[in-house]
């Protein structure tokens, strides 16, 4: 794989910009407080029964007119139009689209839905196992293989175990109308551990058709594993908390990884040093794997990711501890991946979208990074070494769970919510 560009110094988008932000485009961002920036629903809420929807409709939406960028200068930016064109999905965590424009979407509590001609299918696709769904676990991500015309294969991320012994794993499955069959784990986690936090995990394909799948540090102190806090595993090299992996579709582990010749280093993994991923994309046209990346008390990151780099968590971070104090001192070391933007207030990001259609011709190659706490989805601005160069929020007013570009250049949001709604952006 070609080198990366040399990642530069972090963006910090401090609380005096997003003061600033807020008093020109008059969106205030829901839900931001001094505590705990990160997913909280638990299994009670996955349980509770979802309210009864809203009407669907087409509204504008418009994204604001004018927004700050990070260097406190004014952009313009487009307008776009919100579609809500499914509603009644219980936390719906990903999607993805077969070859004949069916979507198809997980929901956390551990079942798979089918889009078809913008309807739901009212009943779930049979043949899904139980999953964790616990806390932030449950079934998470999916991915059609790219070749699914010829195979029918669609990939999975989920939690499994209980709440004393669990881990992430990976499956996938063979989608024949509205039956999943030859249902196969081709990954699990090494290392078990307790609760319902930090499971990452997105998947996204290489050109190669080998796949890079995020894993969680595995949750917070006081979480311990083998006596010492859960998190530092991030940095272990024969622990799969923390990390990206690289499997082959089958889950076998390619042979160029970054680690696999080295003794006492698991071969799956491709970078390290992360806490939660819930970002993840591979851009074929610019060869750059990006990710976004959940800290704790602000310190939200994105990161532009290499084979073999660390990325520093937590030996550094400019993430606080829940409680206040510093978790390290650290912002940056000579031999560690500097994220290109750091959030402080925490957006807490999931999905994560390299624009490439012509719907948003102005947006080419820009980032869009959805936000849960932040309700809103990032305009990361790029040029043409991948800088940073401006942000823009454009308000959805819901959690945001999942960006993806349809097969119409279209961009299409999941969002969060007992009652989480696909919803379609259009131009203004």
């Amino acid at each position: 794989m070609p080198a990366m560009p040399v990642i530069p110094r972090p963006i910090s988008i401090n609380r005096h910009w997003l003061l600033l932000s807020t008093l020109l485009i008059g969106t205030l961002l829901l839900g931001c407080t001094s505590q705990s920036t990160e997913e909280t629903t638990t299994s009670s809420t996955l349980d509770a029964p979802a309210p009864k929807p809203d009407a669907l409709a087409t509204a504008v939406a418009p994204s604001p007119n004018t927004s700050a960028t990070t260097d406190g200068t004014i952009t313009q930016t487009p307008t776009v139009r919100q579609t809500v064109l499914v509603d009644s999905l219980e936390h719906p965590w990903g999607l993805d689209w077969l070859p004949d424009g069916t979507i198809i979407v997980t929901e956390r509590p551990g079942r798979v839905r089918l889009i078809r001609d913008g309807q739901l299918d009212p009943t779930p696709v049979a043949g899904v196992p139980n999953v964790l769904a616990t806390g932030q676990g449950g079934l998470l991500d999916v991915a059609v293989h790219p070749q699914f015309a010829m195979n029918q294969w669609v990939y999975f991320t989920y939690a499994q175990g209980d709440r004393t012994s669990n881990q992430t794993r990976i499956a996938r499955a063979r989608l024949e109308g509205n039956t999943l069959s030859n249902w196969q784990e081709i990954f699990q986690v090494n290392r078990a551990k307790e609760g319902g936090q930090h499971f990452g995990s997105r998947i996204t394909w290489l050109q190669d058709n080998t796949m890079l799948v995020s894993i969680g540090d595995g949750g917070n102190p006081p979480l311990q594993l083998a006596g010492d806090l859960i998190r530092n595993q991030a940095q272990e090299l024969d622990s799969h908390l923390g990390k990206i992996v690289r499997l082959n579709d089958d889950g076998s582990i390619p042979t160029d990884n970054p680690f696999v010749d080295q003794p006492d280093v698991n071969p799956a993994i491709w970078s390290y040093g992360h806490r939660n991923i819930q970002g993840l994309m591979y851009d074929p046209v610019s060869d750059r794997i990006w990710s976004t990346e959940h800290g704790a008390r602000g310190g939200d990151e994105l990161n532009l990711i290499q084979a073999g780099g660390n990325y520093g968590w937590p030996v550094v971070t400019y993430s606080r501890e829940y409680s206040g104090g510093e978790i390290t001192t650290e912002r940056s070391r000579p031999d560690m991946a500097d994220p290109l933007v750091v959030w402080t207030p925490a957006i807490a990001p999931s999905g994560l979208l390299v624009y490439q259609g012509d719907a948003f011709p102005q947006w080419q190659g820009d980032l869009l990074a959805g936000g849960l706490v932040s309700q809103d989805i990032r305009h990361l601005d790029l040029d043409e070494s991948g800088t940073v160069i401006n942000e823009t929020p454009i308000p959805i007013g819901h959690r945001v769970r999942d960006v993806r570009q349809g097969p119409d250049a279209r961009i299409y949001i999941l969002t969060d919510e007992p009652n989480g709604r696909l919803i379609r952006l259009d131009p203004g």
